[in-house]
């Protein structure tokens, strides 16, 4: 009984260019009481592994987090499984914005402590008592009132890219990082303010709005469904896009372009950019914005130390990775301080006085 994952990237890739199917992009969560993570794991990933089903997918005693892609005509065979288990039964599927057939390429069903790493203690507070959810139209009202705090709760890399327009985006590296922040910078509004949130697709939200009810803000709601379900219904009914510039996505796609605007710069050059790569170096393998140019003339790598050691025969490049563990700038996403033009640090309060001004 086959239970993980026994083919290359690159062998996946050409699979599913030989099978020539449309594949489509998705992602959903729920948090439930699942008794045996492990279990409940082993039975999905033999399901969709049947289904042609790939992507990671987190599993923990709190519920599931996916993201995945499957054959668009395996669609139904997989919602109709989805229905077979209660607490998944009728559950909003997010469609990705653009589809590649080559976002996810392999299935991994992975047991986590939590499905997102939020460094709380769930004990401590009621996690069911969560904010308002509320579609794009409301949304779009809400943060035209000027009691409303609009907060991203994503990390700066993502929101760097792209983000609400007048929303304050916290300069930090993890989900995890955010909650005492805001919850510190924005304690003087904890009765006077409508405090709004989004990230990708609604999960991240779950969490803090419930975390900041306890923290004792009064008027919380969180745009149901993140970005992504925002973008679907602004498009299916017409309304007015708010969002600006591209919605970073956890998959090979790396971005979602969500409107026309360029509103990121390449991190070597300062060029107007919003493409996020990875250094080409293994040793390093930063994620950094980089524009064409600067991408043909270092060859994929973020510094010139990594150019000359990407341009090492391959083998000399694992004998220098020897004993090395992984770069401490892997971990910066964009931070690196070789690179002139990374993202500023920003204090969120002083963002928000200066839109009260």
């Amino acid at each position: 009984m086959q239970l993980y994952n026994k083919l290359s990237a690159k062998e996946r890739a050409e699979l599913i260019d030989k099978a020539g199917k449309n594949r489509l992009t998705l992602s959903f969560y729920q948090y439930a009481k699942i008794t045996n993570p492990q279990e409940f794991r082993d039975q999905l990933f033999i399901t969709w592994n049947e289904l042609d089903v790939l992507g990671r997918i987190y599993v923990a005693h709190e519920g599931i987090n996916g993201q995945l892609s499957l054959p668009a005509d395996r669609f139904n065979a997989f919602k109709s499984h989805l229905d077979t288990i209660d607490f998944l039964k009728g559950i909003r599927l997010n469609i990705a914005v653009e589809q590649n057939n080559k976002s996810f390429l392999k299935l991994k069903v992975k047991v986590r402590d939590k499905i997102v790493a939020d460094g709380l203690n769930d004990d401590t507070f009621d996690v069911t008592n969560k904010g308002v959810h509320v579609d794009a139209n409301t949304f779009n009202e809400l943060i035209e009132d000027s009691k409303t705090v609009l907060v991203d709760m994503r990390n700066h890399y993502e929101s760097e890219i792209g983000h609400f327009k007048n929303a304050i985006t916290p300069d930090v590296d993890t989900f995890r990082e955010s909650l005492d922040i805001i919850e510190d910078d924005l304690k003087t509004h904890k009765e006077d303010k409508n405090l709004v949130m989004y990230c990708t697709g609604g999960i991240r939200c779950e969490k803090a709005s419930a975390y900041f009810k306890h923290k004792g803000f009064k008027n919380v709601y969180q745009l149901e469904g993140g970005i992504i379900e925002y973008t679907r219904q602004v498009n299916e009914n017409n309304l007015e896009n708010k969002f600006v510039g591209k919605n970073f996505v956890f998959d090979e796609r790396r971005a979602e372009k969500i409107s026309d605007d360029v509103i990121a710069c390449c991190h070597q050059c300062g060029k107007p950019a919003d493409i996020h790569t990875n250094c080409a170096n293994d040793a390093c393998h930063l994620l950094f914005i980089q524009c064409d140019d600067c991408k043909k003339e270092m060859n994929n790598c973020c510094s010139t130390n990594c150019k000359e050691i990407h341009a090492l025969p391959y083998e000399e490049q694992k004998e220098l990775r020897k004993g090395q563990g992984n770069s401490n700038d892997i971990f910066k996403k964009g931070r690196a301080d070789h690179l002139p033009y990374k993202k500023d640090l920003r204090n969120i309060f002083e963002v928000l006085k200066n839109k009260e001004a």
